[in-house]
C-alpha cells in the first residue's frame, strides 16, 4: 500500500518490503496502480467538457452565466458525498467505492453523450460531482493518492477533449466515449484488486472525526487560489475565443492543462511549508497582474494570457502545498485525514463556485477585461490576507 506523507503529501510507505510475500507485494501494487488509474480518469471527467462549452454555447446560444453554473455544478455534489465519504467507504468498503465512483463517472459521461440539450448538461454534471466526491473521498481515506495527482488530472480531460474535438467529426459525443472505454478498463482492473478497506458495521462516534476544526485563513486562502483556476476552466474557451481571438478547441484544452500541470510541478518544490505557501502567494500575484494585462492591451496578448496561466497554476498548487503543510505539522494524527477533506472540499468550492460571479458580471453586461480586473484584485486579496495570517498564526 501506498500512504500520503502528512507533511508534504508525497507518497511514501507504509509497509516494510521486507516483512511482505513477493507475490502479496505485486497483488498490493497492482491493486494501487488500478485505483491510481481510476482515480486520474475520474478526476480528469470534473473539467472535460470545458474546451467544450463554446460548442455548447454557439449551438445553443448559452449564456455566459449558464456556462459558468453548468461547469459549476457538480462542486455542491462534489462536496455532499465528501462530507459522508467516510460513512460510504465504512458500508461498502473501498474498493466497492471506487467501483461505484468509476460506474456513476461512466452514467455520467453516457448521459453527456446522449443528452446533448442543456438539462442533460446539468445531470450529467451533477453525476459527475458524485463521482468525484466518491473518488476523492476514497483517496483521502486510504491515503493513496498525492494531491499533485487530484490536479494533474484536472488538466489531463480537457487535454484530450480540446484534442479531439479540434479534429474529429462529433466533438460533443467522441470525448465521452473515450472516456467510457476508459471507465471500462478501470472497472477491470478494480475489480481484480485487492480489497484495503473492508466494509465494517462499526459506527463512529458523532464528532469523533473533526477533534480539530480547519482554521479560517487555510480554507480561505485554498479557496481563493483554486477561484483562479476556475476562472481558466470556466471561461478560458470564452476569453480565447471572444477577446483573443483564438477559438481553437485544441488551444482551449492545451491551456488548462498547462494550469494545471504548472500546479503539479509546484507542489514537487522540496522547501518548508511557510516558504512554498510564500512563493506561492508571490506567483498567484504575478499571473494575475499578467493576466489582467494580456486582456486590456490594445490587442490582447495571447502568449501573456498563457503564461498568467501558468504562474496561476504554479501559484495554487504552490499556495495548496504549503498550506496543507503548515496544518497538518500543526495537527495530532488522528485528525489529519479530516483536515486533508476539509481542504479538498475548500479546492472544489474554490474550483467551482466563485466562477459564476464571475459568469454574472458578464452576463450583466461587463466586458471581460473588467471582469478579470475585478477577479483578479478579489482573489489577490483574498490570497495575500489568507496567506499572511496563515504564516503569522504558524509563527
Amino acid at each position: 500500500m501506498t500512504a500520503m506523507s502528512a507533511r508534504d503529501g508525497s507518497p511514501v510507505s507504509d509497509i516494510d518490503a521486507a516483512e511482505v510475500p513477493a507475490p502479496h507485494r505485486r497483488s498490493h501494487g497492482s491493486g494501487f496502480w488500478a485505483a491510481a488509474f481510476a482515480f486520474l480518469i475520474v478526476m480528469a471527467v470534473a473539467t472535460l467538457p470545458s474546451p467544450l462549452y463554446g460548442l455548447y454555447r454557439i449551438r445553443d446560444h448559452l449564456s455566459a452565466l449558464t456556462i459558468t453554473v453548468v461547469f459549476a455544478i457538480f462542486a455542491a455534489s462534489t462536496i455532499a458525498v465528501l462530507l459522508r465519504d467516510s460513512a460510504i467507504a465504512a458500508r461498502i468498503g473501498r474498493r466497492g467505492t471506487m467501483l461505484a465512483s468509476v460506474a456513476m463517472m461512466m452514467v455520467a459521461v453516457g448521459v453527456l453523450a446522449a443528452w446533448k440539450d442543456l438539462p442533460g448538461l446539468l445531470i450529467g454534471r451533477v453525476l459527475t460531482g458524485v463521482s468525484v466526491g466518491l473518488a476523492a473521498g476514497t483517496a483521502v481515506a486510504a491515503r493513496l493518492i498525492g494531491t499533485s495527482v487530484t490536479v494533474g488530472a484536472l488538466g489531463v480531460g480537457p487535454l484530450i477533449a480540446g484534442c479531439l474535438a479540434q479534429w474529429v467529426t462529433q466533438p460533443l459525443t467522441v470525448p465521452y466515449l473515450v472516456f467510457v472505454a476508459l471507465g471500462a478498463i478501470a472497472l477491470a482492473g478494480l475489480w481484480a484488486a485487492p480489497e484495503t478497506g473492508a466494509p465494517t458495521r462499526q459506527k463512529t462516534p458523532a464528532g469523533a472525526r473533526r477533534k480539530v476544526r480547519l482554521p479560517v485563513p487555510a480554507a480561505a486562502g485554498t479557496l481563493a487560489a483554486f477561484a483562479a483556476n476556475g476562472l481558466f476552466a470556466g471561461l478560458s474557451g470564452l476569453f480565447l475565443a471572444t477577446t483573443l481571438h483564438h477559438p481553437s478547441h485544441a488551444l482551449s484544452g492545451a491551456a488548462l492543462f498547462l494550469l494545471f500541470t504548472c500546479g503539479v510541478a509546484s507542489q514537487l518544490v522540496t522547501l518548508p511549508a511557510s516558504r512554498v505557501l510564500a512563493l506561492g502567494m508571490a506567483s498567484m500575484l504575478v499571473g494575475l497582474v499578467l493576466l489582467v494585462v494580456s486582456v486590456r492591451l490594445a490587442t490582447p496578448n495571447l502568449a501573456l494570457f498563457l503564461i498568467a496561466g501558468a504562474l496561476i497554476g504554479a501559484g495554487s498548487g504552490a499556495v495548496f502545498k504549503g498550506t496543507t503543510g503548515i496544518v497538518l505539522e500543526a495537527s495530532p494524527p488522528e485528525s489529519r485525514v479530516a483536515m486533508t477533506s476539509d481542504l479538498l472540499i475548500a479546492l472544489y468550492v474554490g474550483l467551482s463556485v466563485p466562477v459564476i460571479g464571475a459568469g454574472v458580471a458578464l452576463d450583466l453586461g461587463a466586458s471581460a477585461p473588467n471582469t478579470v480586473l475585478g477577479f483578479a484584485i478579489l482573489v489577490g486579496l483574498a490570497v495575500v490576507i489568507s496567506g499572511w495570517a496563515l504564516l503569522r498564526r504558524r509563527a
